[in-house]
């Protein structure tokens, strides 16, 4: 098995800019490929959503990164760590949700996290009930810290575990359907505290929920069949189609669009009309001349009236489309 930069015994591994790597990482079950040459890169204070559909490969991915499964083939590191080898001590740095996190039902948010503190996080008896009591803080659960937890909503129970996953602060958060199960509010919830822990940490976390994780995410990883199909920071893979330009219109524009239409720059325009307005969607592929030139080119022979000019961004939904599907 090849692995990405290994630790070499009794040193410490190189420094790397990266938090999470990984090479021709794979995995088989009885001939089933569930991972297939996944090769990542995942910058530091980075929030990275790894989006697919079900059978994707994303808790698989998850589960190698980890090292509660070793790789058919190729490698992964975190912190420069080989995550089979040096799963135990990647683990001591890593915190970890799992999609449906297991709690004593009878014990109280505190007590559940007292334990928990007691196997990962290091200090005095008084030191652990400060990290206790600044984690239910953190997560919005200290005015339920005492009630069992076998009361608690969905919402709860995920932000419990979210609690539990960073008591012991650690440099990279690894989420498993963090919001999957959760109504609208308990959603809402996840994520806001999500925005909150992306100041301390790395997040790399599966979901298939697109807009969530447009919501709160650097990056996205897209999986298809146990592949890679894309990888790169959301704006760059909103950028890939050539940027749109949105713009509302008033007066006669056909003789503008010719013009528009014409210049080998632009790649599309769409028309939409509204009310006496129109609204123009115009796709570009060279943005510095699109800046310089289009409102110009529209109001050059005085007919159109630009009353609203700006980008639009492309939606992690039909960026995730034209990937899994094949398209641009």
């Amino acid at each position: 098995m090849t692995t990405v930069s290994p630790a070499v015994s009794g040193r410490a591994p190189a420094a790397t800019a990266y938090v999470i790597e990984s090479q021709g990482l794979s995995k088989s079950y009885g001939g089933v490929h569930a991972l297939r040459d996944l090769s990542l890169a995942i910058p530091a204070n980075t929030v990275c959503a790894v989006l697919g559909p079900n059978g994707a490969g994303k808790s698989t991915t998850i589960r190698l990164l980890l090292g509660l499964a070793r790789p058919t083939s190729g490698g992964a590191s975190i912190f420069g760590l080989d995550s089979v080898r040096d799963s135990l001590a990647i683990r001591r740095r890593v915190g970890y949700l799992a999609q449906d996190p297991r709690f004593h039902d009878d014990l109280s948010a505190r007590e559940n996290l007292r334990l928990s503190a007691e196997i990962f996080f290091r200090g005095t008896p008084a030191a652990i009930a400060r990290r206790v009591d600044e984690s239910l803080e953190l997560v919005g659960l200290a005015a339920r810290a005492d009630r069992p937890v076998k009361g608690f909503s969905g919402g709860e129970r995920q932000r419990l575990g979210l609690a539990q996953a960073q008591l012991h602060h650690p440099e990279l958060l690894i989420l498993d359907e963090p919001a999957a199960a959760l109504d609208p509010l308990g959603r809402r919830d996840v994520l806001e505290l999500i925005g909150r822990l992306r100041e301390r940490t790395t997040i790399f976390y599966a979901t298939h929920l697109l807009d969530d994780a447009q919501r709160v995410s650097d990056m996205a990883v897209i999986l298809k069949d146990g592949a890679l199909v894309a990888q790169a920071p959301i704006a760059e893979l909103s950028a890939r189609d050539g940027l749109t330009y949105e713009l509302m219109l008033q007066g006669a524009t056909a003789e503008a669009r010719r013009r528009i239409v014409a210049q080998p720059w632009v790649c599309d325009v769409r028309v939409l009309a509204e009310g006496g307005q129109t609204r123009w969607e115009v796709t570009v592929t060279d943005a510095a001349t699109a800046q310089a030139s289009l409102l110009g080119l529209i109001t050059q022979d005085g007919e159109v009236t630009v009353l609203s000019y700006g980008t639009k961004r492309q939606a992690l939904e039909e960026i995730f489309v034209n990937a899994v599907e094949g398209g641009k």
